[in-house]
């Protein structure tokens, strides 16, 4: 009978399939066709905040993981692309940026404090020379401070927005602080009380000294205000063409749950809507009652992002701020006030920048090692396998193609970004593929040593080889999970690129090399004792067994038993 053939097409065609899939995906979707690349081979800026609490404690850890989502969502929500966000120890969260994106990264890492705060005077041109600059899109124009474009109101048609305005004594929020009055032309003129007693170690600033300064106020873009919630302050407004004198916090931004960017359904105009949670719905519904009329100054680190007039109550519900806003714009806003707050106070402990020159050229030495050592490994192959070095070179080749594909889609799908470390992860891996050829070749050899043809020795060899391989394999890809899982950092790009090698290697060793030398066993000329590789443990060169004699004398028995 003759023996059944190994169905080397399948596999062949498997592999060939899965590969024409993978870049497929490369060339057809996606606008990136290269592997994303990390803070280290391309350049950025890395920012370590220290978080600090009152007692000197380390915090707890709820609110650093809370604040390390909420600084991810910022960085997201304002567009800063494959940026990483991590905690590490117990009171530090590492903010990664790379690329250009430097001053982003320490934007983004400071620590920002959101506000509502009544506007008691304001908007004002900031310099005499801005007397002609439009105010901020959030304010009124510095030449109509009475008239601000956006206003805050009740989502429910049928809340109030024609109230009259706020008796001059009545209660504006309960930090007891009292409401601004307006005249006729609705500019602020009331007095705000002090809302905390005087401390010692930090005074509370009231309003006529927040009024001092506020007259001699001059703004930029840079331009920021002590920003403590039971102050009064003269602050800027974001894009430092107008100032405003605000008195102190009613609501902290912490007590917003959600803020989305929206359109209206009758106009279409975009608009920012705000949920607050129970505690802020109760605060903000008891002031927006008694401010009817009234501005209030939503600030982000001492600058104001929008100051709203209060058009009526709103008790509960969402709170829709409109104004002539375009998309970007209203997006903007949302963000701010979605991701504004955090629930920790930090201050920047360390902030790095690498050079994009450098993230070249440490490149550039990566893959200069990964081909000396590749290079290394294919002289070794040819020196001692000869061809079988060839079927080890096809495999590496082939395999350096599956790495690659993976590598792209991986950074598209999960962000994944090939660090310095990463590419020492795979010049470790090049030995491990390397050792499950040498595993296969060397047990290929024993089965020609005890004289069977290449052919036949070649199944028997891979059912024996494929478990050493199976088991040299599950524990290189085990030592990388656990690294993975219990390291920070570069370290985890060296354990993730080290485990997808392993698999990787597993999939070219059973689906390539194994069918490509079962066809290469039924070609006579491969198997050749000069050029295999094998000749030196070939039968056919071992000494032949002694010959047995032409003639030998045998003894014998008479048929009837005796001897005479």
């Amino acid at each position: 009978m003759a023996a059944r053939q190994f169905p080397a097409r399948r596999y062949f065609a498997v592999l060939a399939l899965i590969i024409a899939g993978m870049y497929a995906l490369i060339f057809f979707t996606g606008d990136s066709r290269t592997p994303q690349l990390g803070l280290d081979l391309q350049g950025g800026t890395t920012v370590t905040l220290t978080a600090r609490t009152p007692d000197g404690q380390a915090p707890d850890p709820a609110d650093l993981e809370l604040a390390r989502q909420i600084i991810e969502q910022r960085v997201n929500g304002l567009g800063v692309a494959e940026a990483e966000v991590v905690t590490e120890g117990s009171s530090n969260i590492v903010i990664s940026v790379p690329g250009d994106n430097g001053e982003k990264a320490r934007e983004l890492g400071a620590t920002a404090q959101l506000r509502f705060r009544p506007v008691l005077t304001g908007p004002e041109a900031a310099t005499p020379a801005a007397t002609d600059s439009a105010a901020p899109t959030d304010s009124a124009a510095p030449t109509d401070p009475a008239a601000p474009t956006d206003s805050a109101a009740p989502t429910d048609p049928a809340a109030p927005t024609d109230s009259a305005a706020a008796p001059t004594d009545s209660a504006a929020a309960p930090t007891d602080s009292a409401a601004a009055p307006t005249d006729a032309a609705g500019t602020t003129t009331g007095a705000v009380t002090d809302t905390a007693a005087p401390d010692a170690d930090a005074p509370t600033v009231t309003q006529e000294q927040a009024t001092a300064e506020y007259a001699t106020l001059v703004c930029d873009t840079t331009t920021t205000s002590v920003d403590r919630p039971q102050d009064a302050i003269a602050a800027c407004s974001d894009d430092g063409s107008a100032k405003y004198l605000l008195g102190p916090a009613v609501i902290e931004g912490t007590d917003i749950t959600d803020a989305t960017a929206g359109t209206e359904t009758a106009t279409g105009a975009w608009v920012v809507n705000v949920d607050f949670n129970s505690t802020g719905s109760a605060t903000w519904a008891t002031y927006t009652a008694a401010n009817v009329g009234n501005a209030v100054g939503i600030t982000l680190d001492g600058r104001v992002v929008s100051a709203p007039t209060i058009n009526g109550a709103i008790n509960g519900g969402t709170t829709q701020i409109t104004g002539n806003f375009s998309q970007t714009e209203a997006t903007d806003l949302a963000n701010q006030l979605k991701y504004g707050a955090l629930p920790l106070t930090f201050s920047q402990a360390t902030a790095q920048s690498i050079s994009t020159e450098l993230g070249s050229e440490q490149l550039r030495a990566g893959l200069i090692a990964g081909a000396i050592g590749v290079a290394l490994v294919f002289v070794y192959a040819l020196l001692y396998y000869r061809l079988l070095g060839l079927v080890m070179i096809a495999s590496l080749i082939l395999s350096a193609a599956v790495v690659y594909a993976s590598l792209v889609l991986l950074g598209r799908q999960i962000g994944f970004a090939l660090s310095l470390a990463g590419i020492a992860g795979f010049i470790v891996s090049i030995g491990i593929t390397a050792d499950s050829f040498v595993v296969y070749f060397e047990r290929l050899k024993d089965e020609v040593r005890e004289g069977r043809s290449l052919r036949s020795a070649t199944p028997r060899a891979w059912v024996r080889a494929r478990r050493t391989i199976l088991s040299a394999d599950a524990v290189s890809f085990l030592a990388a999970a656990i690294l993975y899982w219990l390291a920070i950092g570069d370290v985890k790009g060296f354990a993730f690129t080290l485990g997808l090698s392993t698999v990787l290697d597993l999939v070219v060793v059973f689906l390539f090399t194994h069918p490509l030398m079962a066809v290469l066993s039924r070609v006579k000329s491969f198997g050749t004792n000069r050029f295999s590789g094998l000749g030196q443990v070939d039968h056919s060169r071992r000494p032949a067994p002694p010959a047995r004699p032409d003639r030998e004398l045998v003894g014998s028995s008479s048929t009837n038993g005796s001897n005479r």
